[in-house]
């Protein structure tokens, strides 16, 4: 079956979510300029995790590229904007996911793998729903990236299936039930701080 970012997640987004982040999209922005270094971090450390997978690591150099590109448009959309830097604390998300991704390989690098594919998937998604409640500047921006962010699940699951090795699909798609449990509870249930992948507000 082919996955779309919407099919695989496993919980959509809650309005109340949507509906607060539309409200506080300055502290929004603010995060999400954080979002963007972690993500060029997360394509660096995988390749430096692996520097024999050549395939890997020329895609992910890519990837960190553009990741730290977006970083450098959030940044201006925050000057535009006058959104003040904000000094914020990590969220539970991505540590959340940490503690049930596996920490040996062979079952390390395929989980991290689609640790990114979920990430990527959730961007895009609340990517789209905010697009049609923010400041037009915001939201002309968002769009944009919903499309990047797309791309960016697909690549990262195409690298779980052929750079995950020696996974089989059925391990794949076992391993990625799991993940995607976890990452629904992150996403979903309430939650204490306000991030771009944070749970409903508490």
């Amino acid at each position: 079956m082919t996955r779309t970012p919407e099919n695989i997640l496993l919980a959509p987004t809650p309005v109340a979510w949507v509906d607060y982040a539309a409200e506080h999209w300055r502290e929004l922005l603010a995060d999400h300029a954080n979002c963007e270094k972690k993500a060029a971090s997360t394509a660096l450390a995988l390749m430096f995790a692996y520097p024999e997978d050549r395939r890997l690591t020329g895609a992910l150099s890519r990837l960190a590229r553009e990741e730290l590109r977006h970083f450098e448009q959030v940044q201006r959309m925050m000057e535009t904007l006058e959104v003040p830097y904000l000094r914020q604390k990590p969220g539970r998300y991505g540590a959340g996911l940490r503690a049930v991704a596996r920490t040996a390989d062979p079952g390390r690098k395929l989980d991290l793998l689609l640790t990114g594919a979920l990430i990527e998937a959730r961007s895009c998604e609340r990517f789209r729903l905010l697009v049609p409640k923010l400041p037009a500047a915001l939201a002309e921006f968002y769009s944009q990236l919903a499309r990047s962010e797309a791309r960016h699940f697909e690549l990262y699951l195409d690298l779980a299936r052929t750079s995950g090795a020696p996974a089989d699909a059925a391990e794949i798609d076992s391993r990625l039930q799991v993940l995607a449990e976890r990452e629904a509870q992150l996403a979903t249930e309430p939650d204490p701080a306000f991030r771009f992948h944070s749970g409903t507000p508490a």
